[in-house]
């Protein structure tokens, strides 16, 4: 017996395959097996084609398949993750009507800001927890008033996973996590916010329907079945973005737990066990994947969109020449903590929620030319990304989260010791590093949706712990680094 996860991640699709009775994941892949593209006409605008995702998910998905030989049949049920915000909007045919509009698409910012002047602090922050910002109900809002002639063919609106699971199953729905993304759900009536729907003009009708997060969503049709290499009728029963999930797949349900990840994006998420935030909305709340009426779950997120992107840019632009991660990791762990005075602010990805949806870009500060090598400027930038990680745990200390340990993949740039050290001794939270990853955690909420596991506990009862990363003793220089970089902030947003 098996179970099937999707990642649908912005450089690439992930399939994991795990056996339901012991855990392990038996075969995975992923395509494309160089980053995906992305689609920037104008500054600030991030676009991928649905088509593509579609590709890559067949390709994954015949490989592990044929890695395996199992009959698909013993597939039980499928699960997703995926990349948040994005839209995809389709016509009554089910024909995508525009290229995704994906997360690090800054375009719906000024709508998302007027929406909050109009209808007030008092209204948003209290029934969304958020201000509407740069959520996938601010890009419909774009493409509202940029290309009418589009708004006014769309049938139905999607999240990048609903889209997939559309493909696979044809029903159109989402849960409350996935319409919180929107920011469209009223955590006040624990029901989509059909007043800032109004507000911005939208039909309901052209949301998806509302299903719990750990429950049947469709089955695979026979035309879905042939084209996937699936078992026609399997069922889709869990589906979240790809924070959550990734909280998921370490475990991380109840209040006062705290995952992250840094791969393309970088994220700290905490659980919060009361309905709260912050008053100038720089990080973000959303429906945990067990929030329900009668449990709040409610996941804060602070987000920096120059994570991984900002590393992959490095290796290509100043890391010597074919030169590996590993590597770059071990030239950047040659200059000393604090990299001789180097800092970089990573924020050229974007708008960024935690500096209140500026787009101030990256800039890099202190260099002297006779001090300072390629190994400062590499160290310089895990760094920054670290700072940028505890300049929004800082913010969501502030509204009530302690963080004491974190929960982590070892993958991506938690893979370097310059990342996870910086990490630890600033914060002074112990890392724990698990062999997991989202594609892994969404085949097991699928076997949660369909009542195979009893619970979350019974679900990860194999995840298995790979290392502890505890705060270096002296943890002054680190403080010192942090400090600078809070001041180089501070003069970039007075300017």
């Amino acid at each position: 017996m098996y179970l099937l996860g999707y990642d649908l991640g912005t450089s690439s699709v992930k399939v994991a395959l795990v056996d339901a009775d012991t855990g392990a994941c038996v075969a995975s892949d992923f395509y494309p097996k160089a980053e995906a593209p992305i689609k920037a006409v104008n500054p600030g605008w991030a676009e991928q084609r649905p088509e593509d995702w579609v590709n890559y998910l067949k390709l994954a998905t015949k490989s592990v398949l044929e890695q395996t030989h199992i009959d698909p049949k013993d597939i039980k049920a499928i699960g997703f993750s995926y990349q948040m915000h994005g839209l995809v909007a389709i016509d009554r045919d089910g024909r995508v009507l525009r290229d995704a509009i994906i997360w690090c698409d800054s375009r719906g910012v000024p709508y998302g800001e007027k929406a909050f002047g109009e209808l007030g602090a008092d209204v948003c922050l209290p029934r969304l927890l958020n201000k509407p910002g740069n959520f996938t109900a601010t890009k419909l809002q774009w493409v509202r008033e940029n290309e009418p002639q589009i708004f006014n063919k769309i049938y139905k609106v999607m999240l990048p996973a609903d889209y997939i699971a559309y493909r696979l199953t044809g029903e159109i729905c989402t849960n409350p996590e996935g319409l919180s993304e929107y920011m469209l759900w009223d955590f006040k009536d624990n029901a989509p916010a059909t007043f800032l729907m109004e507000h911005m003009g939208y039909s309901p009708d052209i949301f998806p329907e509302v299903k719990p997060t750990f429950s049947e969503q469709g089955r695979v049709t026979a035309k879905a079945a042939a084209e996937f290499g699936l078992a026609e009728g399997t069922p889709v029963t869990y589906r979240a973005g790809d924070q959550p999930n990734n909280a998921l797949s370490l475990n991380v349900f109840n209040p006062g737990e705290v995952a992250s990840t840094a791969g393309t994006s970088g994220v700290v998420y905490g659980i919060n066990g009361t309905v709260d935030y912050d008053p100038r909305s720089r990080v973000n709340n959303f429906a945990h994947v067990n929030h329900t009426a009668g449990q709040t779950r409610i996941g804060v997120m602070t987000c920096i969109n120059g994570t991984g992107i900002l590393n992959s840019w490095c290796k290509r632009n100043i890391a010597p020449q074919g030169c590996s991660y590993n590597e770059m990791n071990e030239i950047a762990a040659e200059a000393p903590v604090g990299s001789a005075g180097v800092t970089i602010l990573p924020f050229g990805n974007g708008a960024e929620r935690v500096l209140e949806n500026r787009e101030i870009g990256c800039s890099i500060h202190g260099i002297n030319f006779n001090i300072h090598n390629r190994s400062h400027l590499l160290r310089a930038a895990q760094e920054g990304i670290v700072f940028s990680f505890m300049y929004g745990m800082e913010i969501m200390e502030s509204i009530g989260m302690e963080i004491k340990k974190i929960h982590a993949g070892k993958a991506n740039m938690f893979l370097s010791p310059v990342f996870r050290h910086t990490l630890a001794s600033v914060s002074g939270a112990t890392i724990d590093l698990f062999d997991t990853d989202g594609a892994v955690g969404a085949a097991k909420g699928a076997g949660m949706g369909a009542g195979i596991y009893k619970d979350n506990n019974e679900a990860f009862a194999s995840l298995v712990k790979l290392e502890e990363v505890h705060p270096d003793a002296d943890r002054a220089p680190y403080l010192e680094a942090y400090a600078r970089w809070k001041e180089c902030l501070a003069r970039e947003l007075d300017r």
